[in-house]
């Protein structure tokens, strides 16, 4: 059974799109060379198709959105970045290196409206 097949019967009517779309990308690529395009094992790929991910879905719906399906964000610092590059900014650890960095790192604690920091940005 292919990765269409088994996120229709897994998900039923309420397939939603963006789960279609990374089990299409299973099926034209390797399940690992998706993974590793949105930086998660093969295992979530496989359990998210299945409809058995226990982890922070929303995140995960973020991320396969930004990376396969192009949705934009609007950053206060940068103004349009793909969803999924705005995810990895908010994980990314505090440099004072560059001052680019320095300003995403604000930002993203600072009431961007997209930030998923707990105790940030709870709106």
């Amino acid at each position: 059974m292919n990765a269409i097949d088994r996120a229709h019967e897994s998900w039923g009517d309420s397939l939603p799109d963006w789960v279609r779309v990374l089990a299409e990308a299973c099926t034209t690529r390797s399940q690992a060379a998706v993974a590793s395009t949105l930086g998660y094992s093969a295992t979530v790929i496989n359990q998210v198709i299945g409809h058995k991910y226990p982890g922070d879905i929303d995140q995960f719906r973020q991320t396969v959105e930004g990376a396969l399906m192009g949705h934009l964000v609007q950053c206060p610092e940068l103004g349009d970045m793909r969803a999924d590059v705005c995810l990895r900014h908010q994980s990314a650890k505090f440099s004072a290196t560059n001052h680019l960095r320095v300003r995403l790192f604000k930002a993203c604690r600072n009431g961007c409206p997209h930030s998923r920091i707990r105790g940030h940005n709870n709106g």
